[in-house]
């Protein structure tokens, strides 16, 4: 997290943790939320003291801890469930045991967590944890299904992989950085779904051109503009499919429960996108897309003394061109510019020539923007002459901004 993630700085954030060993992930969201200017506050179960301690969150929140005994205390001055359910901007709750569930499910409250749950009206954000036959049981499915009824509710996962029971299977809760993005998305959005049963195609990381194995031309994208992108679609209902070229695979890991296509040369992404195409209501073109190719290629490297020092080129399919060109009327496409110097006159110029509803233009010249950078600025234009200027933020906060955009129309 940067100085520029505005969308935690100030919030008033709510932690419950359950009982469950995956308590221990929680600690990492607690201290980022205070690295990024966020007030946290921590509700312990019994259970989850049985995994991490008060002092721990303590330390980690710059808070104290509250646990159940408190709850009983008279020295506050209204009642400490009432006092943290209206401090709260966002509640996280994780991981979210079954027991937990089951009570929230039917409304109960037997302790400081589930009280203040009821004593709350912010928007919630539960983080499922649990054996895979746990989660699985046909009691703990329907108050899975109960607890959506209430509209304040908002999940992360359950993922699935090697649990602590060495079982394999679904029930794992979601890693911190996913629950993070998911935090600040709901922050951002106030958990609205305005691209529920939309489908969204985006193209994210930078292509290579190989001569040989291990040489190739290509660029210095890392792709976390396109998770970004990917990342607040999903979050705002879309159905999302992300085509990724060379990203590295710890970046990736934030995007859950999407379908991720690999590719490396644009021929390859090409390919990908139009194969997807058809059944995209939305197309986000963000991948960094090389210009060139080596006009030939050799299974074997070469060595050194054979690469002649004029190397023959040719263009790669230009992929923007061909998805306006076979474009429907219902299909909206979104172009990227990446610019030194003056943003305004090129982006403008690729817009009309490639046949764009929008484009976002952004610098690769300055401080804080641009590839490799957590943080991104840009200008967003459309074929109507709409015109927005965003200040330097996180690339997901940038991501939210231009859906924004185009879903203002």
């Amino acid at each position: 997290m940067t100085k520029h993630n505005q969308i935690l700085k100030d919030k008033h954030i709510l932690v419950g943790i359950g009982g469950g060993i995956a308590a221990y992930k929680v600690c990492e969201v607690i201290s980022t939320l205070f690295k990024s200017q966020a007030q946290v506050k921590v509700i312990l179960t019994q259970a989850a003291r049985e995994f991490i301690t008060p002092l721990t969150v303590a330390t980690l929140s710059r808070h104290r801890a509250y646990v159940d005994e408190d709850f009983w205390e008279s020295k506050h001055q209204k009642p400490l469930h009432i006092a943290l359910g209206e401090w709260a901007d966002v509640f996280l709750l994780a991981p979210l045991t079954a027991n937990t569930l089951g009570k929230l499910a039917m409304g109960l409250a037997d302790n400081l967590l589930t009280n203040t749950v009821l004593a709350s009206t912010c928007p919630i954000l539960v983080a499922p944890a649990m054996n895979t036959d746990m989660w699985q049981q046909l009691s703990v499915q329907r108050n899975w299904q109960y607890l959506w009824e209430d509209k304040r509710y908002h999940s992360v996962g359950p993922g699935s992989g090697l649990l602590a029971c060495d079982r394999v299977g679904k029930g794992r809760m979601a890693e911190p950085d996913e629950i993070l993005v998911n935090l600040q998305s709901l922050l951002y959005s106030g958990g609205k779904r305005d691209l529920l049963g939309k489908k969204v195609l985006i193209s994210g990381g930078g292509t290579r051109e190989h001569m040989d194995p291990v040489r190739f031309i290509g660029n210095p994208s890392t792709g976390k503009m396109g998770i970004g992108l990917a990342q607040a679609a999903k979050y705002r209902g879309a159905n999302v499919t992300f085509i990724q070229a060379c990203i590295a695979p710890e970046l990736l890991t934030s995007i859950g429960n999407i379908q991720i296509i690999s590719v490396v040369s644009a021929q390859q992404m090409q390919s990908a996108m139009l194969e997807n195409f058809a059944e995209a209501d939305l197309i986000i073109m963000s991948a960094a897309v090389g210009d060139f190719k080596p006009a030939t290629y050799t299974e074997k490297k070469l060595p050194k003394s054979s690469i002649p020092s004029v190397f023959p080129l040719e263009s790669t399919p230009d992929i923007v061109a061909e998805l306006s060109r076979v474009k429907q009327p219902h299909q909206y496409l979104i172009g990227f510019a990446a610019q030194t110097g003056d943003l305004l006159t090129p982006a403008k110029e690729k817009l009309q020539r490639k046949g764009l509803d929008a484009i976002l233009a952004n610098p690769v010249d300055q401080p804080m923007a641009g590839f490799g950078s957590d943080t991104n600025r840009a200008i967003l234009l459309d074929k109507n002459g709409r015109e927005q200027k965003i200040e330097t933020c996180s690339k997901l906060e940038l991501a939210h901004h231009l859906l924004d955009f185009v879903l203002s129309i």
